[in-house]
């Protein structure tokens, strides 16, 4: 099933994606939301985020290939940061380029959404405390990121976050293709199969230092193919039966 969370008549609201229609719950779906009987058609609701989290735990070089690019080792363990939750944002919202970076990237990722309180998870368990999944843009300051030498500043920017445009839930995540394209350009195409650590040991990993949340997501890394984008881009992040994310650069203002 494909879970939104959309606004319609100036209110915002949760729902399944049901073809052209949107029909809607009561709660978000990995709160147990049951259908209130009302029904939209997706043409007249904007999706936003599928999901508000309390915290984004993001994993660096999980993939070799991206380890490569940026010349770093592989670590022997997952490396991972947080993004706060105000660096979300939904299908077709405006990715804000800010005035403190002259170099911002895109990196494509699969993010998991956490269904379950997760805490010591064992990864041969840890599938069943997922509730979905969705697309994830990492986007990131690089040139602040290699200033700083560490990642906090680089990956926080309001709007640093974009997800969606969906939660897909009927979707198993070991080998789906996983691809960006800027203003219609293939820039990374890759493969989950290529992932160092997949989802249930990153959510066990995480588990072991961190509780998890319904509606906490992991980013779990992005492949080669990273690189700069400009305002005016379009940057669509795709994975294989899940959906394509959309969103747009804009310069910041004020």
């Amino acid at each position: 099933m494909r879970y939104v969370r959309f606004a319609v008549g100036g209110r915002v609201g949760y729902g399944v994606l049901e073809k052209d229609r949107v029909l809607e719950l009561d709660g978000p779906g990995y709160l147990q939301g049951k259908f209130t009987g009302t029904w939209f058609d997706i043409g007249d609701v904007t999706l936003l985020a599928p999901v508000e989290p309390s915290k984004i735990v993001c994993v660096g070089l999980n993939y070799r290939d991206h380890a490569e690019e940026l010349r770093m080792p592989v670590p022997e363990e997952p490396t991972i940061f947080l993004k706060p939750p105000s660096t979300v944002i939904g299908h077709r919202a405006a990715i804000v380029y800010p005035r403190l970076s002259w170099r911002v990237d895109y990196e494509a990722e699969l993010a998991v959404v956490i269904g379950d309180m997760t805490r010591n998870v064992p990864a041969n368990e840890a599938r069943r405390k997922v509730f979905g999944y969705t697309c994830g843009n990492d986007v990131t300051a690089r040139d602040l990121q290699q200033k700083d030498g560490q990642w906090t500043r680089a990956k926080s920017f309001d709007t640093f976050c974009p997800l969606g445009p969906w939660i897909e839930t009927e979707v198993e995540a070991q080998k789906l293709g996983i691809y960006a394209y800027i203003n219609g350009e293939t820039r990374q195409a890759s493969n989950t199969s290529q992932m160092l650590w997949s989802p249930e040991q990153l959510v066990s990993f995480i588990s072991r230092i961190m509780t998890l949340y319904p509606g906490d997501v992991i980013l779990t890394g992005t492949p080669s193919g990273v690189g700069e984008l400009r305002v005016g881009d379009e940057v669509a992040i795709e994975i294989e039966a899940i959906g394509q994310l959309v969103n747009r650069v804009v310069g910041e203002q004020g």
